[in-house]
């Protein structure tokens, strides 16, 4: 699994408060150790928004058939999909694996964007060839974590030992990140 931070989120109401450099840092750190993820660096080596058809146009170039790449977005950000460039045709350009998130349920965007409803997959779907590509509504829990989280517990003082791995709170505080201040663990 690939994981790329986006050089220039195009869609954020604000810049992000580290630079892209920094971003892949801690995703990098964050990863290390797990064999099956990696960071990438592919949207930086570009300059300019990060667009997801543009990303997937390049691993397109790359060799990467569009039934072999699995789109991982956040239902929370599926419901924003209809803005993105060259919408509806991304969804033929990789499948679409939609996860809940924070309260946000797959099941309750995907009807929302009628363009994405009409490419969800039925339970037990299989690709049939290589241009066939699918949104799949992922059955999952996951934490309710977020970058404004961890942003807004270091701005208060407060740790975030149980949000991040140490490796990225140690970057985190020795760049001083996101207004981060003082000690590694705060005193409560």
């Amino acid at each position: 699994m690939w994981l790329l931070p986006s050089h220039d989120p195009p869609h954020r109401e604000i810049d992000p408060l580290a630079s892209p450099f920094h971003r892949f840092a801690l995703l990098a750190l964050a990863v290390s150790g797990y064999a099956n993820l990696t960071a990438s660096d592919l949207e930086l080596r570009r300059q300019g928004p990060s667009y997801t058809i543009a990303t997937l146009q390049e691993l397109h170039q790359m060799g990467w058939l569009p039934a072999q790449i699995f789109f991982i977005i956040g239902a929370d950000a599926l419901a924003d999909i209809a803005a993105w460039r060259a919408f509806p045709d991304v969804l033929d350009a990789a499948h679409f694996a939609v996860v809940g998130r924070a309260g946000t349920a797959p099941e309750d965007i995907i009807p929302l964007v009628p363009a994405v409803a009409a490419h969800l997959a039925p339970p037990g779907y299989r690709p049939q060839h290589e241009r066939d590509t699918k949104v799949f509504a992922v059955a999952g829990r996951t934490r309710d974590i977020s970058s404004s989280l961890i942003r807004d517990r270091l701005q208060q003082g407060h740790p975030i030992d149980d949000l991040v791995p140490a490796a990225v709170e140690r970057h985190i505080m020795a760049n001083r990140l996101y207004g981060s201040v003082g000690p590694l663990h705060a005193e409560q």
